[in-house]
């Protein structure tokens, strides 16, 4: 049996739920057990709950029920039994049974308070975990049209795409984020003769784009290339499509940048179709057998595989669908090396998700591992009580660009990440330019403003901050042991929002840290105060809030946004 859970690698919670399987390894060893549930039984379903009454311990696990019907007995004799072996367990302090059989278990205060010995000893790597590691995860978002200024649906996606993707390189995935440029196909050509009517000053396409944008494009592909003016029709609408197309791109690039956003590959649609992968994914789904011939066109027969119709790859007249594109991308990626591709798309794709799925069984794939589609839902901004809804510059909704230059990057960024993002939100511009607790990012940043200020004035005061420095057993004050046990969630907590691809549960956490941390300094006198020397429950204690900025730190890293040591 593990001889001390508070000095483990793993969590607190997964040292626990290893020791209680060990339990019932020996129960089963002994004849105590029998059932085939405790045989089949592993640690990650072992359940486990920190209760909201701390009387009820620092731990509930309702395990005795699980197994009560497998094993015979009545879940008070199965709890007994599990109850005798984790007494034995060094760092456990005391284990009770209540009700019909739940076990509640309490931590002796140094197994407890060894979660700060790890979190200054791992520092930015607390948290992570092996999750996922070994995996290779393609994270494809936003993908927006190189056509126009990213839009607030974009900027949805830029701040949660981004992290998710540290989420999840955080559980241990090999993470690629990935742009996908649609630069071929009708509404690049559109964008074209958009720009070039604005040029000639003559009125745009009826179904083109509007908005001001198209105008400042317009004038400054002219100042590098005035006899586009005079070129034909055709050829005219190629040369402002094309010279278009590199100017938005690279401000797509550069807002994305400014936003903190970076993606390691932009994919070009157009590379689809210049290269062999059409020709390869062709070949792949033929050698599956879901492919077909009827009236002249080639399909692929997706609702083999739960799809509401089958689709069309190559029209009778030889033009490729767009499916086609979408096919042969996800059949690139796999040959690529991913192992899981994940997709953010808009609210308007909910379409997209049964044929991304089919087309993943139709290539030979499990869809329920290799593709997850992520739909996020619409987000309004509030600005004096009053919705905006339209752009100056895109005449559209509200750009990327607009939403940060009210709120800062920062703000936008945890705002949008907060939410689940299958949940319509609402972002209120006038809330987040406010330095008040209600205010979710303020808050949180300002935790960890006033620990590091603290910890400025540990130093002049002579406290000493360090390992080296804590003695755990010290920590009595149940504010403390309060905040230990926050501290000891976060790995539970980048699992969870990396197994879920939530990456929301981050923020959550680290505000909820933030007023766990608040309650103790209110309640636990951390620095000496007038005449008073510095002793070693001052120096203990501001070690415990060095962990907690730490923490804070690592969860506000995780998502893109800065921690502050002064506001």
């Amino acid at each position: 049996m593990n001889p001390n859970l508070g000095h483990q690698s793993a969590s607190p919670t997964a040292a626990l739920a290893e020791a209680v399987l060990e339990v019932i390894s020996g129960a089963l060893a002994s004849g105590a057990f029998v059932g085939d549930v405790a045989r089949s039984l592993t640690s990650d379903r072992v359940p486990l709950e920190r209760p909201k009454n701390r009387e009820h311990g620092d731990y509930a696990t309702s395990i005795a029920l699980t197994l009560a019907k497998s094993e015979g007995k009545a879940p008070r004799d199965i709890a007994l039994v599990i109850k005798s072996g984790l007494e034995k367990v060094s760092g456990v302090a005391s284990v009770e049974i209540a009700g019909p059989g739940f076990i509640n278990i309490t931590l002796d205060k140094s197994s407890q308070g060894a979660i700060v010995n790890r979190i200054l000893s791992e520092r930015e790597n607390f948290g992570k975990v092996k999750l996922l590691s070994g995996v290779k995860i393609n994270l494809e978002f936003i993908s927006a049209n190189p056509t126009g200024p990213l839009h607030l649906g974009h900027t949805r996606w830029a701040a949660v795409g981004d992290a998710l993707a540290s989420v999840l390189a955080a559980a241990g995935a090999q993470v690629v984020r990935e742009f996908y440029v649609n630069d071929r196909g009708n509404q690049m050509d559109l964008f074209g003769a958009s720009i070039r009517a604005a040029a000639l000053e003559i009125p745009r396409p009826e179904d083109g784009y509007q908005g001001d944008y198209i105008n400042d494009l317009a004038k400054l592909i002219l100042t590098q290339h005035p006899d586009y003016k005079s070129l034909p029709e055709a050829e005219g609408i190629v040369a402002f499509r094309e010279a278009g197309y590199a100017l938005q791109l690279q401000e797509q690039k550069d807002v994305l940048d400014n936003f903190g956003t970076h993606f390691d590959v932009w994919f070009s649609e157009r590379s689809l179709h210049s290269g062999d992968s059409l020709s390869k994914s062709l070949a792949k789904l033929k050698s599956q057998g879901h492919v077909f011939e009827l009236d002249g066109a080639t399909w692929l027969r997706t609702t083999d595989f739960g799809d509401d119709k089958d689709r069309v790859l190559i029209k009778s007249g030889g033009e490729l669908t767009y499916f086609a594109s979408d096919t042969a991308y996800y059949i690139d990626k796999r040959e690529r090396g991913f192992d899981i591709c994940i997709y953010m798309l808009g609210a308007d794709h909910h379409g997209y998700v049964g044929r991304l799925k089919a087309t993943a069984a139709c290539a030979g794939d499990d869809p329920e591992y290799n593709v997850h589609v992520l739909i996020g839902q619409l987000v309004k901004i509030m600005e004096g009580g009053q919705e905006l809804k339209l752009s100056k510059r895109a005449g559209t909704i509200i750009t990327l660009e607009e939403l940060v230059a009210k709120v800062g990057v920062d703000a936008a960024r945890y705002t949008l990440i907060r939410y689940p993002v299958d949940t319509p939100m609402i972002l209120d511009v006038d809330l987040l330019k406010r330095r008040t607790n209600d205010n979710p990012v303020y808050y949180v940043q300002y935790a960890h403003a006033r620990i590091a200020a603290l910890l400025r004035n540990a130093s002049e005061l002579g406290v000493k901050v360090g390992i080296e420095h804590y003695d755990p057993e010290l920590l009595t004050h149940e504010r403390e042991r309060e905040l230990l046990g926050g501290l000891a969630q976060f790995p539970e907590v980048i699992s969870s929002a990396a197994e879920l691809r939530q990456p929301h549960r981050v923020a959550r956490y680290i505000e909820e840290l933030a007023t766990l941390y608040h309650g103790f300094y209110n309640d636990c006198r951390v620095l000496p105060m007038g005449e008073e020397k510095a002793s070693a429950i001052h120096a203990t204690r501001a070690t415990l809030c060095e962990a907690v900025r730490q923490t804070i730190f690592n969860g506000l890293t995780l998502l893109g946004v800065s921690a502050p040591e002064r506001m």
